[in-house]
């Protein structure tokens, strides 16, 4: 687990991808990290370190704490009420509904812990998205840029599925599973976050760091194509398209 950035009023880090928000009996959690980090003296105790939201153990990136009661209300309140702007990575190597739009939709439970994606619109789950054809890659792989407007669970990894693209390694959404359990991960990445903080506007970025397809060249292109990620676009995108068939 790798410390981004630690201030007065917030901590971010980049969680790996297998690690637990919490650890259950001999399994080390996101908050063991933290509590050990606290125990070396790398992160000071106080003010002490709130979580504000969380990442499934099967998605990789950028995981912010509050650090204090007062910013921890902040923060829970700005991602509660979709005042936080969030982007994530995914890969898919299934051809997809649409290259981009949005999906929205009230999301119930299913079957095997999953969850699914109803037509009613009560308390939909949204998600915004864009892709991309990956050059000289698997068959029919596409990076998705995804921006979710609401917290769901699991509400990327079923967006997605809804697209008929599941997530690459998703061994839950990903069939057949014996085929998704032999990917390297599972292709879900926090990759950037926008909010204000205490007068103060905070802007993270960080890129995967594993993954075979996330740090192939044809990929690790992509992403540094997407430029200002909180400003991408359909015109952005057509520009990228247009320029990997060679205009």
């Amino acid at each position: 687990m790798k410390i981004l950035r630690d201030t007065k009023d917030y901590l971010a880090i980049h969680k790996p991808i297998g690690l637990p928000f919490h650890g259950l009996g001999r399994e080390t959690g996101a908050m063991d990290w933290i509590r050990r980090f606290i125990a070396e003296g790398t992160l000071a105790e106080n003010p002490r370190i709130f979580p504000v939201h969380r990442l499934d153990r099967l998605c990789s990136g950028i995981l912010v704490f509050a650090r204090g009661r007062k910013n921890a209300n902040l923060l829970a309140n700005s991602f509660r009420h979709q005042r936080v702007e969030k982007v994530y990575l995914a890969l898919s190597d299934r051809k997809p509904k649409k290259k981009h739009g949005t999906i929205r939709g009230d999301m119930a439970r299913s079957r095997r812990g999953t969850w699914k994606l109803l037509p009613s619109q009560s308390r939909p789950a949204v998600t915004s998205f864009v892709s991309l054809a990956v050059p000289k890659r698997r068959q029919g792989l596409r990076l998705y840029v995804l921006r979710p407007y609401s917290g769901k669970t699991h509400q990327l990894r079923v967006a997605m599925k809804s697209l008929a693209a599941p997530i690459l390694g998703d061994t839950l959404y990903h069939t057949p599973f014996e085929i998704s359990r032999a990917e390297e991960r599972c292709y879900l990445h926090s990759f950037a976050i926008r909010f204000r903080l205490n007068q103060e506007e905070v802007s993270l970025i960080e890129p995967p760091d594993s993954g075979i397809e996330f740090l192939s060249e044809p990929i690790q292109n992509l992403i540094d194509g997407l430029g200002d990620i909180f400003a991408f676009s359909k015109e952005r995108l057509e520009t990228l398209r247009y320029q990997q068939k060679g205009g």
